[in-house]
């Protein structure tokens, strides 16, 4: 099994260097004091005793554009490790520092945490309470802790709270607080890890499906609209072939989105789609479910325009389910009763759904083809 990646995070000065430092066993990591945060920019730190490697990122500091820059250079690194050969650069385990001392933990600090590693939702999290001196405080902090993080609806994956004295503090010539916490923040990662990488694998992989899905949403918008176009100029809609192209071309973008392959299957699929959407039953009933609404004293090229828009986008959206399953497994092209099942079910409730929304709009029955174009741009981005 490969390494694991721990990600170390937390406001400027709350002592992840030491930290690092302490697990380490070696001065390696830059700590020191002052106003500004030490770590400038992401750094890798990687020992022959330790089977984890760990990712100093740059503290949150109490300016907006700081933190920002801070919370930004996580999440660049987040995208890097999606790229295909960064696999080994994913997070499976987040450190979360507080400083003990301050006995306060805000929930800004919390919010930017969520910001910074939103790619990775379900990555266990240990909040590590640095500096934590006074044995009397730690009970009140750890609680004070789960009190802060009950209250964040996107961190519920909190699995530990340590306190920990990175480095031996001296209180006088005669007193000191002796190292702790460290051998069981190490104990705890180690059991966390290989939960961590596959909560990580996860987390990726909804990550890349949510961008599909947004690219795929764009694309649907686009041939929708043209389709609303090329419908509005006056020709009958029963030649439906000057449509053919626009979803022909529809289909093989969304399956370029989601990998599928051009092959025999793929072509079966999308003439199926197509025959359905242009001289099918889903067509038919669009139109047929435009006539029956009472009181519709529209243009031709407007119904027209709205049947069309409707067709494409209800292709659109069945292309969307059929390829997602067949991306995640749970489905084939070779599966033809089942492409045939959702092409003679789902496309016609997709389209018929989507008449009904257009209809009992306001914008729709104000009759121009501009309001019918906003309409459509507000039913694809949902």
């Amino acid at each position: 099994m490969d390494k694991g990646n721990i990600l170390v995070i937390g406001d400027s000065g709350v002592g992840k260097s030491t930290l690092i430092n302490a697990v380490l066993g070696e001065e390696i990591a830059e700590s020191g004091f002052g106003d500004k945060g030490t770590t400038k920019e992401l750094k890798v730190y990687e020992s022959d005793v330790l089977d984890f490697r760990i990712i100093d990122t740059v503290g949150f500091e109490p300016s907006f554009f700081k933190r920002m820059g801070a919370i930004n250079a996580v999440k660049k690194w987040s995208k890097n490790a999606i790229k295909e050969g960064k696999e080994n650069s994913d997070i499976n385990v987040i450190w979360f520092c507080v400083e003990g001392t301050s006995s306060k933990l805000f929930p800004e600090a919390i919010k930017s945490l969520s910001k910074a590693t939103s790619i990775y939702p379900s990555v266990p999290i240990i909040v590590v309470i640095t500096k934590s001196y006074s044995k009397p405080e730690r009970e009140k902090n750890i609680q004070m802790v789960k009190e802060v993080f009950e209250k964040q609806k996107n961190t519920k994956n909190l699995k530990g709270i340590i306190p920990v004295v990175a480095m031996i503090y001296e209180i006088d010539e005669e007193q000191f607080v002796a190292q702790e916490g460290i051998t069981e923040l190490i104990d705890m990662t180690y059991e966390l890890i290989p939960e961590g990488m596959q909560a990580a694998r996860k987390d990726i992989e909804a990550f890349k499906l949510n961008r599909k899905r947004s690219f795929a949403q764009t694309a649907i918008a686009t041939f929708t609209l043209s389709a609303v176009a090329i419908a509005a100029i006056p020709i009958p809609l029963s030649d439906a072939v000057l449509l053919s192209p626009l979803e022909i071309g529809e289909i093989n973008s969304l399956a370029k989105i989601y990998g599928i392959k051009n092959d025999k299957n793929s072509k079966r699929f999308l003439n199926s789609v197509v025959e359905a959407g242009t001289v099918g039953v889903a067509a038919k009933a669009a139109i047929n479910a435009l006539k029956a609404i009472p009181a519709i004293n529209l243009a031709a090229s407007v119904i027209n325009a709205a049947v069309a828009g409707a067709i494409v986008l209800g292709i659109g959206e069945v292309c969307v389910y059929t390829y997602e399953q067949i991306h995640l497994g749970n489905k084939s092209l070779d599966d033809v009763d089942w492409i045939n099942k959702i092409i003679d079910s789902k496309l016609n409730k997709q389209i018929i759904e989507k008449i009904n929304m257009i209809v009992t709009d306001d914008d729709f029955r104000n009759g121009n083809i501009s309001n019918l174009k906003k309409l459509f741009t507000k039913l694809s981005s949902k």
